[in-house]
C-alpha cells in the first residue's frame, strides 16, 4: 500500500517536470509566418502541379503551325480559267523588322498595346482599363490581350475562349518575352496576323487591299490596317471599305493621342480615304461563287473540303450584268423608288452565264437571284398559255377581254380598262389580265400549275384563280430556266454552274455529268408560243428589251410596282431581270416592261457583242418533229460547240 502511494508520488513528479518545459505558445506574428509558410509550400505544389497541367499538351515551340492552316481554301474559277475567287490563307513576303514602316509600328501599338515596349507580356494596367471600360459600358468593348499574347496565340493556340487557353497563352508569352526581342515578336506579329479577306500578314493585306507591297504603307493605309485587326471578318477593307475607314479614324486618334501624331496631320490624312481596291471581278462574282461553294458541298455532300471549281461563268457577260443592273438602279431606279435588284443569265442547257444576286454585295450577301421568292407578275402566264396550247388552244382564237367574276374574284387589267375581244396572241403581247385568267380557267388550274412545275419552278404553287398573274412566289433562277426550256426547243434546262470539282492536289471529285435531253414541250408547242413571245417585245408590253436580234420575253408587273420583272431570251441565251425593295414597299410606276426591260436589253446587246446573228429556234426550217422525236431533233440543230467543248476541247464524257 505505502509502495502503490510512492509510485503515485513520484508519477506526479514526472507530469510537473515535464509541464514545466513545453514549448511556449506562439504569439500572431509567429502563427501569421507559419500560415505564410504552410500557404507557400502548397502554392508552390500546386504552381507546379498547375505549370504540368498546363503545359503538356502545349504545342512544339520550335515548330508553330503556319498561319491559316486548317482553314478551307476554296478556288472558283471562271469558264475561260480565270480564277474568280480564293478563298482561305493569303501570304504575302515576310518582311524583317526594317521593312515594315514606321507608320505601321506605331498605329499597331497604339491602338492595340500601348505599353507593348515596357511590359513583360502581360500589362496589367491594360487589364484593369478594359475591365473597367468594359464594366461602364456594360458590355465587352476592350480586350486586356497584349501583342505578345495575340502572337501567342496566333502562334500556338486555338481561338476557344477558354481558362486554360487563357492560361497557355500567358505562359506563352512569358516564354516569346524570354525568347526573342521586342522588335523581333512585332515582327512575327505583323507576319503571321489575319487581316480578313484570306490574308495573313501585312504584306498579303497590303497587296489585296491596297494593291502595293506592305513596305510602300502610307500613314492612312497603316492605320486602317491596324484598325481591322480588331474585328476582320467585319472590317475587311474590300467588304467594307466604310467601316474599315471609320475604324482607321479611331487608330489616328489614337496616335495623336500617344503624340506620334500632330492633330493637324491627322486632320488632313483623314479628309482621303486610301484608294481600296475593290478585288476586280471579286466584287462582281461573290453572289455566284458563294452560290457556288453551297453547290459544291451538296453534290459532294460532304463540307469542311479544300476544292478546285471549276464553273460556267462567263467573266465579260458578269461584267456586263453587273453594269446594266448598276446603272438602272443608280438612275432610273433612284428616282422611282428602286433600291434592289437581280440579273441571272443562262445557256438554253442551263449553265449559269452571269449572276447578279443584288445591288452591293458588300452591303447586302442575300442572294436575290438563288434565294428570293417574289411574285413573278405577268411573267408566270407563260405557264397559262402553254397550258391552254396543250389543251388545244391557237395563237389566232378569238377571246373577249371584258369584266369576268370568279368566285367573288375578278381581275382587273393593269391600265383598269377593257378592250374586247383580241387574239389571243394579241392579249399575251399586251398583257391582258383577263383574258389569261380565262385561258388558265378552259385548261384547268391544275394543268397551269403543272405546267409551271414541269418546266422548274420549285417553289409552292396553288391552283388559284390568280395563278395565272403571277401571285405566287418564285425564284428568279426557276423563271429563268422555265424560259430557257422554251429557248432550247422544250427540252429541259436546270439552271447549273459547275463543271468540275477537284481537290487541291488534281483529283477529280465531280464533273457535271452528261444529261441526255429531256423533252418537256412538243415542237408544236413551241412553234406556237415563241411567236407570241417575240410579239410582246416586237408590238407589245416588252418593247424596251428590244436588241439588235430575234427575242422573245415576257414582263410582269405585282400590285402597286412591289416586283418588276423582265424574263427572255435569244438564239444563244436566256436572261432574267427582278427590280423592287427587300422590305417590299411600292415602287414609282416601275413596271416589268419599263426598267427591267431596259436592263434586260442594255445587258443582251452587250452580251451578244461579237456574236452572229440567228434566228430564234422555232423559226428554223429544221424538222417537224412530235414529242418522242424531240432527242433526235436537238441532235440534228446547227452544231454549235458547247460550253464544255470549248473549255476541254472535247465532249462530255469523252
Amino acid at each position: 500500500m505505502l509502495r502503490n502511494k510512492n509510485k503515485s508520488a513520484g508519477k506526479t513528479k514526472s507530469k510537473q517536470r515535464a509541464a514545466s518545459k513545453k514549448v511556449p505558445k506562439r504569439g500572431f506574428f509567429g502563427k501569421l509566418i507559419y500560415a505564410g509558410l504552410v500557404a507557400g509550400v502548397w502554392s508552390i505544389i500546386i504552381g507546379i502541379m498547375l505549370f504540368v497541367y498546363l503545359a503538356h499538351d502545349l504545342p512544339d515551340y520550335d515548330n508553330p503551325p503556319e498561319p491559316g492552316a486548317g482553314v478551307r481554301s476554296i478556288i472558283v474559277k471562271a469558264e475561260n480559267g480565270a480564277t474568280l475567287v480564293r478563298t482561305g490563307p493569303i501570304y504575302g513576303d515576310f518582311l524583317t523588322y526594317s521593312e515594315i514602316p514606321d507608320a505601321m509600328v506605331h498605329a499597331i501599338v497604339a491602338v492595340e498595346d500601348r505599353r507593348f515596349f515596357d511590359h513583360i507580356g502581360i500589362d496589367g494596367k491594360g487589364i484593369a482599363r478594359a475591365a473597367m471600360t468594359n464594366a461602364m459600358a456594360g458590355r465587352l468593348r476592350q480586350g486586356g490581350s497584349t501583342l505578345t499574347q495575340q502572337l501567342a496565340k496566333n502562334m500556338f493556340l486555338t481561338q476557344a475562349r477558354t481558362i486554360k487557353r487563357k492560361a497557355q497563352e500567358t505562359l506563352l508569352a512569358f516564354w516569346l518575352e524570354m525568347k526573342f526581342t521586342k522588335r523581333q515578336i512585332l515582327t512575327l506579329y505583323l507576319n503571321r496576323v489575319y487581316f480578313g479577306g484570306g490574308t495573313y500578314g501585312i504584306d498579303a493585306a497590303s497587296r489585296k487591299f491596297f494593291g502595293h507591297s506592305a513596305r510602300e504603307l502610307s500613314i492612312a493605309e497603316s492605320a486602317i490596317l491596324a484598325g481591322v485587326v480588331q474585328s476582320p471578318s467585319r472590317l475587311a477593307p474590300h467588304i467594307n471599305p466604310d467601316g474599315a475607314w471609320k475604324r482607321g479614324k479611331v487608330v489616328l486618334r489614337a496616335l495623336v493621342s500617344t503624340g506620334l501624331l500632330t492633330q493637324k496631320a491627322a486632320d488632313s490624312i483623314g479628309q482621303n480615304r486610301p484608294f481600296i481596291v475593290s478585288g476586280g471581278p471579286g466584287i462582281n462574282v461573290r453572289f455566284f461563287t458563294d452560290w457556288i461553294t453551297q453547290e459544291a458541298d451538296r453534290v459532294l455532300q460532304t463540307r469542311g473540303r479544300s476544292l478546285i471549281v471549276y464553273t460556267t461563268l462567263d467573266p465579260t457577260m458578269q461584267v456586263a450584268a453587273t453594269n446594266a443592273l448598276k446603272r438602272g438602279l443608280e438612275g432610273e431606279g433612284a428616282k422611282k423608288g428602286a433600291s434592289q435588284g437581280a440579273l441571272i443569265a443562262m445557256d438554253h442547257d442551263g449553265a449559269v452565264k452571269a449572276m447578279v444576286g443584288g445591288y452591293s454585295y458588300s452591303k447586302s450577301q442575300f442572294n436575290r437571284a438563288v434565294l428570293a421568292k417574289r411574285q413573278p407578275g405577268s411573267t408566270f402566264k407563260l405557264f397559262a398559255y402553254l397550258a391552254g396550247i396543250e389543251q388545244g388552244m391557237k395563237p389566232a382564237d378569238i377571246y373577249n377581254d371584258t369584266p369576268i367574276m370568279i368566285n367573288g374574284w375578278s381581275p382587273k387589267n393593269y391600265s383598269g380598262k377593257h378592250y374586247g375581244k383580241m387574239t389571243v396572241t394579241q392579249a399575251f403581247a399586251r398583257s391582258i389580265n383577263t383574258i389569261a385568267v380565262q385561258v388558265a380557267e378552259k385548261a384547268g388550274r391544275d394543268k397551269v400549275a403543272s405546267m409551271a412545275r414541269r418546266l422548274g419552278i420549285s417553289t409552292n404553287v396553288s391552283s388559284l384563280p390568280s395563278l395565272p398573274l403571277g401571285t405566287e412566289e418564285v425564284r428568279l433562277i426557276d423563271l429563268t430556266s422555265a424560259y430557257a426550256a422554251v429557248a432550247s426547243g422544250g427540252l429541259k434546262a436546270k439552271a447549273y454552274g459547275i463543271i468540275e470539282i477537284s481537290s487541291l492536289e488534281g483529283e477529280v471529285l465531280y464533273r457535271h455529268p452528261a444529261l441526255p435531253a429531256i423533252p418537256l414541250l412538243t415542237q408544236d408547242t413551241i412553234e406556237k408560243i415563241t411567236p407570241m413571245l417575240k410579239a410582246v417585245i416586237t408590238s407589245g408590253s416588252g418593247r424596251n428589251a428590244t436588241i439588235d436580234r430575234p427575242a422573245a420575253g415576257k414582263s410582269g408587273t405585282t400590285q402597286n410596282s412591289r416586283d418588276a420583272v423582265f424574263a427572255g431570251f435569244t438564239s444563244d441565251l436566256t436572261a432574267s431581270v427582278w427590280i423592287g425593295n427587300d422590305d417590299n414597299t411600292p415602287m414609282q410606276s416601275v413596271t416589268g416592261g419599263g426598267l427591267p426591260a431596259r436592263v434586260w436589253s442594255n445587258f443582251m446587246l452587250e452580251a451578244h457583242a461579237g456574236v452572229p446573228v440567228r434566228e430564234l429556234y422555232a423559226d428554223q426550217e429544221l424538222y417537224n418533229s412530235t414529242y418522242e422525236d424531240l432527242p433526235k431533233f436537238e441532235d440534228e440543230r446547227p452544231k454549235k460547240k458547247s460550253m464544255w467543248e470549248r473549255i476541254f476541247g472535247k465532249k462530255r464524257g469523252e
